[in-house]
């Protein structure tokens, strides 16, 4: 009687643990939805494949201190320097692989099915002279990050936007970063974000990318 408790009393800490572990949100639209500028063959693998590791290693990351799965992403992205030395580098690696691709994936939306607000080209304009400047600084930003890494438009603690890129899964919630501020667009420049349609041509999947931005959401993470 004793051992059967000793087993249930484990499999319940585990299912607990289990269900408090990190998970991917469902994509809210269809592998195919974002055609032809990106492609369903690169959208299932990036989500099932790529997105899905780092999660699973964030998980694994964090076995030893189930307390950490009460946190968010971007509370343990914040408090990176707090954590355990030991977990630091698999946090801000998979950690960071796991929120980008989470803001990542609520910035895309079908070709045509958003587009920027008046109210949205006003603060674009205020910050940038034009949406065409913007659009220039940003595609910058993103063919100029040496190999893997994000482009990102952040607005800064003082409301200012402000275009910057981060390397690998870095980005502005991290304690190192040198410019702070709250991610409200980023492309993702990674080559398996791009490969099999675009090959070595970065600079076309940049220029695809403005045809499926989600800029209603964009709107509602500067308003927030």
């Amino acid at each position: 009687m004793k051992q059967k408790t000793i087993l249930f009393l484990l499999f319940i800490g585990n299912v607990f643990i289990s269900s408090a572990q990190f998970k991917q949100a469902p994509l809210g639209f269809k592998y195919s939805a974002l055609e032809p500028y990106i492609d369903s063959a690169t959208m299932y693998i990036h989500f099932n494949n790529h997105h899905a590791s780092y999660v699973k290693n964030l998980n694994k990351a964090l076995e030893k201190y189930p307390e950490l799965y009460k946190k968010s992403v971007a509370e343990l992205l914040q408090n990176l320097d707090k954590l355990p030395a030991e977990i630091q580098t698999a946090v801000r690696n998979s950690g960071g692989g796991h929120y980008n691709h989470e803001l990542f994936w609520t910035l895309l939306a079908p070709s045509g099915s958003s587009k920027m607000s008046e109210n949205l080209k006003k603060q674009i304009v205020a910050n940038f002279g034009t949406v065409d400047a913007f659009k220039a600084e940003f595609e910058k930003a993103a063919a100029t990050r040496f190999g893997a890494g994000w482009a990102w438009l952040i607005k800064e603690p003082s409301g200012k936007l402000k275009i910057i890129s981060t390397a690998n899964q870095d980005n502005t919630l991290l304690p190192s970063s040198e410019v702070k501020g709250k991610p409200v667009l980023t492309l993702d420049v990674w080559e398996h974000a791009y490969y099999l349609k675009y090959q070595y041509k970065r600079a076309d999947y940049i220029t695809a990318f403005w045809k499926v931005v989600n800029w209603a959401e964009v709107e509602k993470l500067l308003a927030n």
